[in-house]
């Protein structure tokens, strides 16, 4: 419901804008803060803590993202029909700020890892001096420093007796005795932040749009603000969160910080009253089934850890059939993977078919042509959101984080690495904004497409600066951290050619009837890009002990090779969607 609705006249109470936009610009702002804050941590919290292998925690967290986008589906239904996206704003707020706070309750004693060696099995203790860390075999009285070789082998420094000096590859097998209470919380705690992004997400969203009555032109500058609020939000967490952990040694404050920025982001709806009176509210013809629906909500838990736990189950047996490649990962991907693989293949055949058998030439066009970039947005995002996975391990083991500024010194904690993309996207999305202005207005502004091809292109390149930069590492085989925030950058600006314009693109190619389903499309795809965004992470897994590699160049040769591949496909996948850009801006018909 509008303020024209309510015959009131339209706000002008924030900087020309509906005062109202302040308070969903904050409470997005706090919700971000809470998601991005937590997900600095999350990889490293799995490796460290739980000592999950790089395969099980890639594979979690691809699972867990996947949930992320794919709930949104649902809480917008649910908002649409029921709810109304107010009352679904706070419900999601409430499920998120408690998984985030369970999460801090998950990071009780850190699991023990111990590696079995000829059917025996030993403890692993873990000495850390800074940054580098020791490990050693114990056995009774004695202890043998680990050492990872080349070809994949262990060799354990001064052993004898039963214990063997070197151990091929595939002769030991490291493991964790982890707190089964504490994976339990884990996966709920996880669960709870995807149901309640599925209601938040969305629906927040669509109150920003109930702000503008149809035509008002503010619009456009409005969501641009929210935008704004997104990345200030990621900006302040993905600094403190990290340096929080890296403080106090305890993952546990980093999360309890996601938590209480998440509460804030509750208080804001909750406590605005009469400010958003009239606005997502409840549908006028829509029966109330609140009891119901919050039932629902809490019955699905259990379902979303199935689905996690399923995922690590997975992951692990992935390991045995690793050297298949990818048709090795897709025979034994979990549960959702394979619905999401099926869903996401048919939908993206299905729709072209139906759109050539029933719809008139421009219309079909546009379809087809929205789905075309579907396709490529979802190579784009697999390939950018290895941000929060593969290239923060990356930081965490191969990346020379020290930063000298005169007599400054500072460690800058590998969670906090991710900073680089907000603060850039901060700087330069008002450029970015000035920059395609000036080019419509002479008529130069790229088409839809060719932004995505440049974003394709960019992305890749992102990756290549780092294998570039590889060849300048110090004798740790430590990348400098220049080459890191170098991918960050191209990453960033690549971020600025495709999603402010993604959901813009499928309302203006897809048919009235149908711009619901096409956005839920959208959606489908960036969840499928989620969950494909950690196979690509599971495929840079290295051996590790307690979450440290056993040898730091073959983690860093491995992350390069990875690197090199997906930057080269993600290249050649831009040059493919730049030759068929002629093709498809003929086939928008006009649409810009």
């Amino acid at each position: 419901m509008t303020d024209a609705t309510l015959g009131r006249a339209p706000s002008q109470g924030w900087f020309g804008h509906p005062k109202q936009l302040a308070i969903l610009f904050t409470s997005e702002m706090w919700e971000r803060f809470g998601y991005y804050g937590m997900r600095a941590l999350l990889v490293l919290y799995l490796v460290q803590h739980f000592v999950f292998s790089d395969n099980v925690a890639g594979g979690l967290y691809g699972a867990f993202t996947a949930l992320v986008y794919l709930t949104p589906l649902i809480g917008g239904f649910i908002a649409d029909n029921y709810l109304g996206p107010k009352k679904s704003v706070k419900l999601g707020a409430i499920f998120m700020s408690i998984g985030y706070l369970m999460l801090a309750f998950t990071g009780g004693q850190q699991a023990e890892p111990f590696v079995d060696i000829q059917g025996a099995r030993y403890e692993i203790a873990v000495e850390k001096v800074g940054e580098s860390q020791t490990q050693f075999l114990v056995d009774g009285d004695q202890r043998y420093q680990i050492t990872g070789l080349e070809d994949g082998s262990i060799r354990l420094e001064g052993a004898q007796g039963a214990v063997p000096e070197t151990v091929a590859a595939g002769g030991y097998a490291f493991g964790a005795e982890r707190n089964g209470l504490a994976v339990l919380l884990l996966f709920v705690s996880l669960g709870l932040v995807s149901i309640g992004n599925g209601y938040f997400k969305p629906n927040i969203s669509t109150m920003v749009g109930s702000l503008y009555e149809p035509g008002d032109r503010r619009r456009d500058s409005g969501f641009t603000i929210f935008y704004m609020g997104i990345n200030t939000g990621s900006l302040i967490s993905q600094f403190f969160g990290p340096l929080i952990v890296a403080i106090t040694g305890s993952f546990q404050w980093g999360f309890a910080f996601a938590g209480f920025g998440m509460l804030l982001a509750w208080l804001r709806i909750e406590l605005a009253g009469k400010a958003l009176e009239g606005y997502g509210e409840r549908p006028a013809d829509a029966k109330n089934r609140d009891w119901l629906i919050y039932g629902a909500s809490i019955a699905a838990i259990p379902v979303m850890w199935f689905l996690l736990n399923n995922a690590v189950v997975a992951a692990e047996a992935a390991r045995a059939v690793a050297a298949n490649g990818v048709f090795g990962y897709l025979a034994s991907l979990p549960l959702l993977g394979k619905v999401m693989f099926l869903s996401f293949l048919v939908s993206m055949i299905a729709i072209p078919i139906w759109s050539l058998a029933s719809l008139k030439k421009e219309e079909r066009d546009r379809m087809i042509v929205a789905v075309v970039l579907i396709l490529f947005s979802v190579v784009f995002w697999t390939l950018f959101e290895q941000a929060g996975s593969s290239l923060t391990l990356f930081a965490d083991r191969n990346t020379d984080r020290d930063i000298a500024i005169g007599g400054f010194n500072y460690l800058m904690p590998a969670g906090q690495v991710q900073i680089f993309n907000p603060l850039f996207i901060v700087l330069m999305a008002p450029l970015f904004t000035l920059m395609w202005g000036a080019l419509a207005k002479r008529n130069l502004e790229p088409s839809v497409p060719l932004k995505f091809a440049i974003g394709l292109v960019l992305v890749g390149l992102g990756f290549l600066a780092l294998v570039f930069g590889s060849q300048f590492h110090d004798d740790a085989f430590k990348v400098p951290l220049f080459w890191l925030a170098i991918a960050y950058l191209l990453h960033s600006v690549a971020e600025l050619c495709v999603s402010p314009v993604g959901l813009s693109m499928i309302t203006k190619l897809s048919i009235a009837r149908l711009v619901g389903l096409m956005m839920g499309l959208w959606f489908l795809g960036i969840s499928f890009a989620q969950y494909v965004g950690g196979i690509i992470a599971q495929f840079a897994s290295t051996e590790t002990i307690g979450g440290q590699v056993l040898n730091a160049k073959v983690s860093l040769d491995t992350y390069l090779s990875v690197f090199q591949t997906i930057g080269i496909a993600s290249i050649i996948a831009g040059g493919v969607l730049l030759l068929f850009w002629p093709i498809l801006k003929k086939g928008m018909h006009g649409v810009v």
